[in-house]
């Protein structure tokens, strides 16, 4: 009997379903939201399926089955080794009768010849398409394929194809030390907001090896946590953002250390310009500035890193050792780093002509594709432009290896904690030069919830999915690879973007976008291959709106979870023991978002909300008056873990402040929860009220700019600071949490 054929909207919900889009959410409140017609049309027309009649939609799937099952095999596949190794071939039903034949090119360059009849491979699935039949086989794989890589180029009759196949572990990797139930406990910080006696008035990595001095002499912890270390425009107010940057693949210059760059010791132009009092004065005024000036640490110090590159290219013509160092480490990055160096130059060139421009999207035409005529013109007529910006991120390389090197001769058995974000600007250098991986007509956000009623839309574009599995997820594994690097421990932000993420269709609001989900599998398989191959732990920071299989899978691959004091309540709003925490986990204070400790108990956040005009005064009370529950909530709590001395009063109204009992006790509060790894942001351990971010805000705060409230010399001199570190390193050595040598 015939079937009917489908509503239109019964289309529309097939077609949303094959491209991941999800019928609908649970807001935080309990509340189901159904993903309307056209919020599902807008999304589809996003990812270049049409759909504004039943027709187009039917031509859509009709093309997208079609192109499925046409293709001899995936594009990538991402494989268990665990697994028997086997690759699924599609072919029509008259080549059953064909032999196949395939080379295996294992990423170490071992080859292996393989043939098979493929009348007698496993059949798994079928597929009838106008008058034709395809059938879905399954060819088994050599035993034994190492972690990696590889490559298969497979030949039937006429036909060719090639996939890459990639063998994962099961696991992500993890400490020994932390896998046999040790756990560490490590500071987190802003680089850019170190203060020393030395810096150019932005932290930097010398700066850095000073707070590892500390970390790990003084409180005997084990790491160190950063800010994304991401390459920035260094502009205020809209271009400071480590978590909106101009490229996730390489970092920001102002991080460098100049005069500890090997061609400043024997470059003469940039020592006597290093004197000159107009230098000497801007300096110290950046020094004393009460936050990072972006703009003019940036121009300081591109002036020097300029001479610098000069004085290099005298050894690069004569192919001395660090020329040839320098040409391998270029030839190593390859197309990633030339785009990045050459959107850079174009930048600098194109802004210098014209100060108005701004952004690629108004640049000349020809400028504005990585692979146009003109930009291949300009890449050859201002060559020396372009490897100014590679050896820029050599030595920055050079620099941020030595630091973790470092680290490990002060035995911090994980060193560094770096950061990866999430978004990246979408006037940025990513989207110049790799634009075909990023969706245009809509935007990542979040639902509403009660820290955003209306809705948050980030602003940046949604990843195209279907070209990074075309692409053999190569982008994918070089953003987790580049930011592995020197470090022994790496933070996903929202890390359910590898499950799914809230796409908002332009010209509507955040509160009007849908779930769209993601390749999860071979995304969290990817992460844990370059975690393993880095030997890198990998810290999934799954705050806000997370469904229990996300974290599930995530524990079951050795992803820590995030877990921060202010969040973990129960579902009556109480907050949690501290043996209720899980073990596979970082606990921390807060974050960059969030009020700081001492911030949060005089409600500084709040007030910081009012002045800037994002919270008005009806809400500026009511955020006060759910503050002082919240409060008294956290004190019974300590009070009951026996945190604060029984003879101190119980009412949190009592305390205006954040005294020192209560720092105390929130502190081993956090020590003593079984979570594998503790970071306690500097600014809670100094008591500092004013938090680095402050959502919803731009030129009404000054964001990312804070420096610290001891300067490196301080923290070890200051009697304020070594109370302070006196206070973390007793919870630390309490809970058996500084055992660096083991780690």
């Amino acid at each position: 009997m015939d079937l009917p054929p489908e509503t239109f909207e019964q289309l529309l919900d097939r077609a949303a379903a094959a491209c991941g889009i999800e019928p609908g959410y649970w807001d935080i409140w309990g509340k189901h939201h159904a993903t309307p017609a056209e919020v599902k049309r807008a999304i589809l027309t996003a990812m270049g399926i049409p759909a504004g009649s039943p027709a187009e939609l039917e031509a859509a799937l009709a093309g997208r089955a079609r192109r499925e099952w046409e293709r001899l095999l995936p594009p990538a596949l991402v494989v268990s080794q665990s697994e028997p190794p086997a690759v699924p071939v599609n072919v029509s039903a008259e080549f059953l009768g064909e032999r196949a034949s395939a080379t295996l090119r294992r990423e170490d360059g071992g080859a292996t010849a393989l043939e098979a009849n493929l009348w007698e491979l496993q059949q798994t699935a079928s597929f009838e398409m106008e008058t034709r039949t395809f059938v879905r086989l399954l060819m088994p794989l050599p035993a034994g394929l190492p972690l990696g890589y590889h490559e298969l180029e497979l030949h039937i009759g006429s036909l060719a194809a090639t996939t890459r196949y990639i063998v994962t572990p099961d696991h992500a990797w993890t400490h020994p030390h932390l896998g046999r139930g040790g756990r560490a406990a490590g500071i987190s910080l802003t680089l850019y907001g170190i203060r020393s006696a030395r810096n150019w008035g932005c932290g930097d990595f010398r700066d850095l090896t000073g707070v590892l001095d500390w970390v790990g002499r003084d409180l005997q912890a084990g790491f160190v946590g950063l800010n994304p270390l991401h390459a920035i425009h260094n502009r205020r107010p809209y271009n400071t953002s480590p978590y909106l940057p101009n490229c996730l693949f390489y970092q920001n210059f102002i991080y460098l250390d100049v005069e500890g760059m090997e061609d400043y010791a024997v470059c003469r132009r940039a020592q006597r310009l290093r004197y000159r009092s107009d230098i000497c004065a801007e300096i110290e005024s950046l020094r004393e500035a009460p936050f990072v000036e972006y703009e003019r640490v940036a121009a300081l110090k591109l002036t020097f890193l300029k001479l610098l590159f000069a004085q290099f290219l005298r050894e690069w013509r004569r192919l001395t050792p660090r020329a040839r160092e320098f040409r391998s480490f270029v030839g190593a990055e390859g197309e990633l780093l030339e785009r990045f160096a050459t959107y850079c130059a174009l930048d600098e060139h194109l802004h210098k002509h014209n100060p108005q421009l701004w952004i690629w999207p108004e640049w000349p035409e020809e400028y504005r594709d990585p692979q146009s005529p003109g930009v291949d013109a300009f890449r050859k007529r201002h060559w020396r432009s372009v490897m100014f910006y590679q050896y820029l991120q050599w030595q920055i390389d050079v620099q941020l290896r030595r630091v973790q090197e470092y680290a490990r001769g002060l035995r911090l058995g994980i060193g560094l904690y770096h950061d990866l974000a999430l978004a990246t600007d979408r006037f940025g250098s990513d989207l110049w030069a790799h634009r075909a991986f990023y969706v245009a007509g809509c935007r990542v956000g979040a639902p509403p919830d009660d820290f955003s009623p209306a809705g948050q839309d980030w602003g940046f574009p949604p990843p195209n999915s279907e070209r990074h599995r075309e692409n053999g997820y190569r982008l994918f594994v070089e953003s987790i690879r580049r930011n592995c690097r020197h470090g022994g421990a790496l933070r996903i932000d929202h890390v359910m973007r590898l499950f799914r993420l809230y796409w908002i269709p332009d010209e509507l609001s955040a509160a009007q976008g849908a779930y769209v989900r993601e390749q999860s599998q071979d995304y969290v398989r990817l992460l844990a291959l370059e975690s393993v191959r880095n030997r890198v732990m990998v810290v999934g920071e799954d705050l806000g709106t997370v469904e229990p299989e996300v974290r599930r899978a995530l524990a079951g691959f050795g992803i820590l979870s995030y877990r921060l004091f202010y969040f973990e309540q129960d579902e009556k709003g109480e907050f949690h023991r501290y043996e209720d925490y899980p073990s596979q986990a970082l606990v921390s204070s807060t974050t960059h978002d969030l009020p700081t400790l001492a911030g949060f108990w005089t409600g500084a956040d709040i007030e910081a909300r009012r002045r800037a005009g994002v919270l008005d005064e009806a809400g500026f009370r009511k955020q006060l008056a759910a503050r002082a529950v919240e409060k008294q909530k956290m004190l019974d709590l300590l009070f009951q873990e026996e945190l604060m001395p029984a003879h101190l009063p119980r009412l949190a109204e009592t305390y205006p402040e954040l005294t020192g009992e209560l720092h105390n006790a929130v502190v081993g509060f956090l020590a003593l929860t079984p979570a594998q790894l503790l970071a306690i942001n500097q600014e809670d351990l100094t008591k500092e009220t004013e938090q680095q971010n402050l959502p919803g805000t731009t030129s009404q705060y000054p964001n990312w700019g804070r420096k610290m409230r001891f300067s490196v010399e301080q923290l070890h001199s200051d009697p304020q600071a070594l109370a302070y570190t006196a206070m973390f390193r007793h919870w630390i050595a309490k809970t058996g949490r500084s055992n660096r040598g083991d780690l």
